[in-house]
């Protein structure tokens, strides 16, 4: 497996990619009702947009297919600089095998490298602690949406100091229907 930037090439790849992965259910695993999978539409969303970071948007290769894919963008927290996750996927057939434990600490060792503070998401309370998320509330940073507070985590980076604190802002993509 090869863990690398995205190439212009590789749009529909990761389009597919995403389709795949959120095609039947939501993360929680609730049904979603038929159509396009959000996430397809918010990653082109966030490509045009002046959040998007080229640099940490990663997938992985495997024998010269893209099999999954995970996107940092930049949010903030009460106006200074972090990083929203997300979406991260990889499709069900393609599940299970090590893929996004690879994404996730690409994704989280490229952040540090790059000295960003903090990365926040919204996920599963049963996987992603496993990489050093822990609630929001835990570092004082609120995500600013009621309804997201229950699966809103963060995950410190060497440059997190405490006094970054307060409510987090993902890019305006995410909060676009």
């Amino acid at each position: 497996m090869l863990i690398r930037r995205e190439r212009p090439d590789d749009v529909e790849a990761i389009a597919a990619v995403h389709r795949a992965a959120f095609a039947e259910h939501e993360p929680g695993g609730a049904p979603r009702p038929a159509g396009e999978p959000m996430e397809v539409g918010l990653i082109a969303r966030l490509r045009a947009s002046e959040a998007w970071l080229p640099a940490l948007s990663l997938v992985a290769e495997i024998d010269g297919e893209v099999r999954g894919h995970v996107c940092l963008t930049r949010g903030t927290v009460a106006g200074r600089p972090a990083l929203a996750l997300g979406p991260i996927g990889v499709p069900p057939e393609h599940q299970g095998h090590g893929i996004g434990a690879a994404l996730m600490h690409a994704a989280l060792g490229a952040a540090d490298a790059l000295d960003e503070p903090l990365v926040a998401l919204l996920g599963h309370l049963d996987y992603y602690p496993r990489f050093g998320f822990v609630p929001g509330s835990t570092l004082s940073v609120d995500p600013g949406v009621p309804d997201w507070v229950s699966h809103f985590q963060v995950r410190p980076l060497s440059a997190y100091t405490p006094d970054l604190a307060g409510e987090f802002r993902y890019a305006e993509p995410f909060y676009e229907e």
